[in-house]
């Protein structure tokens, strides 16, 4: 860990936490995990269209110094939240997908300059990882392989974060397929062929409460994850092929 950093001491004190984008579906469904979680508080709500919350992340960092910035916003608004919380040594625990790779150089650049930690995760929920790290092994093993990725048609980016980090952990050219309608919350499935068969790899998330559980981890361990961490798999098991 990098010299001067702030740990987390969870039987110290309290992990202070601020959500930015705490008013869209998914700021608000880390809302509740945070308030359900031993040993960490929200202390802030970062988002303009609270009228009991702050408009962005400078004025709450100031106003109430939290440790760790959830982060579920728009990628231009992840992006610039991100610099702001870590040249003012907050740790950030990003979900948001879409960032390209010269902002998450800068990201990068900042965390291993700072005192403050980041992870990006395409997907904190624990199937999905599973899923990802099935698929890898899969194609080491099997000719060819394509996702199809299912999502609710608000979803901005296509194809997905979650897609991408598959197919950027698989062996070969995996081409993706996006989906996009109402009903649907994100699904994935990895189609894989070889000589007289298939075999299908599929998560589901049926709710936004099936990201929590990582999310609440991810908090729990930035402080020890200096620099930029790319994947809650990396956490989860210590995979560093492809930070």
């Amino acid at each position: 860990m990098a010299s001067g950093v702030r740990r987390i001491r969870y039987a110290a004190w309290v992990i202070r936490v601020m959500i930015a984008g705490a008013a869209g579906r998914m700021g608000q469904a880390v809302v509740a995990a945070v308030a359900g979680a031993e040993g960490m508080e929200a202390v802030a709500l970062a988002d303009p269209t609270l009228a009991d919350g702050f408009a962005d992340v400078a004025s709450a960092i100031a106003a109430t110094r939290p440790d760790v910035s959830v982060d579920f916003t728009q990628p231009h608004v992840a992006f610039a939240n991100a610099c702001a919380c870590l040249e003012a040594g907050v740790h950030v625990v990003m979900g948001t997908t879409g960032i390209t790779d010269d902002q998450r150089t800068e990201i990068r650049r900042l965390a291993e300059a700072g005192t403050a930690n980041c992870l990006i995760a395409p997907n904190f929920a624990i199937g999905a990882l599973l899923m990802m790290r099935f698929a890898a092994e899969a194609s080491r093993h099997m000719p060819k392989a394509e996702i199809i990725e299912f999502h609710h048609d608000q979803k901005l980016d296509a194809p997905s974060g979650t897609g991408l980090r598959t197919a950027a952990l698989m062996h070969g050219d995996v081409p993706i397929h996006s989906v996009r309608l109402p009903g649907f919350v994100a699904h994935q499935e990895v189609i894989l062929g070889g000589l007289g068969e298939t075999l299908t790899i599929r998560h589901d998330s049926i709710a936004r409460e099936s990201f929590m559980p990582g999310v609440i981890r991810a908090v729990r361990e930035i402080a020890d994850r200096p620099g930029l961490t790319v994947g809650l798999e990396q956490i989860l098991f210590g995979d560093e092929s492809a930070n």
